[in-house]
């Protein structure tokens, strides 16, 4: 493994995609070169969705479906903290092993914005809107505390916009051009959210933050 450049002033960032309780990690350099891709699963062992599928339960939602099964309001809230708690040492252990093999030093991290959500894991578990969304973002938070632990600067984008940010590093090159080079430079698997992945890391390292 190469030495790690401390040194330098180029900057590297880490862009996330979130699928359930996993993350899409792709470390690029404001240059555009491609430092680093893997997944990364936040937590081992627990239900994946406990807001949206306990907590529904825990209120009534969803009794009809053939994988629900009773739960209580307080069984369901411990589920919640539980799975929150292993979110945050599963995201701690990911991002240490990532900067241990990326060969410049990581000062970055690009995560999808969070929509603003009730104050209270109980709060959250009554609003359905907020139920369906709040387990995704557990894991963004999760991700960005331990950045911050490390830290790194957090920046939260948008998927409307970030490719507009990307592109306008790239003078010389289309977006689209340069994510067809990472991708074969990567090899299979190059989907969807390794190149949203790579865009938003792009568009976190190019940016100017205050």
């Amino acid at each position: 493994m190469a030495a790690k450049q401390r040194g330098g002033a180029e900057r590297v960032a880490v862009g996330a995609v979130e699928h359930g309780n996993s993350m899409v990690l792709v470390a690029v350099s404001a240059d555009g070169a491609l430092l680093d891709r893997r997944r990364v699963d936040l937590t081992h062992d627990l239900p994946s969705h406990p807001f949206h599928h306990e907590g529904s339960w825990a209120v009534g939602r969803y009794l009809t479906s053939p994988w629900a099964r009773p739960t209580s309001l307080p069984q369901a809230v411990a589920l919640c903290r539980q799975v929150r708690e292993s979110a945050l040492a599963g995201a701690r252990a990911s991002l240490e092993a990532l900067s241990a093999e990326v060969p410049r030093a990581i000062t970055r991290i690009a995560i999808r914005a969070c929509p603003a959500l009730p104050a209270t894991i109980e709060a959250c578990i009554a609003d359905a809107r907020a139920a369906s969304v709040a387990d995704s973002v557990m894991y963004r938070q999760a991700l960005a505390a331990a950045a911050e632990e490390r830290g790194w600067t957090t920046v939260w984008y948008e998927r409307e916009h970030v490719a507009r940010a990307a592109a306008a590093a790239l003078p010389r090159l289309s977006l689209d051009d340069w994510l067809a080079t990472l991708g074969r430079q990567a090899g299979p698997p190059w989907q969807a959210r390794h190149k949203l992945a790579a865009t938003a890391a792009l568009a976190a390292a190019a940016r100017v933050v205050s």
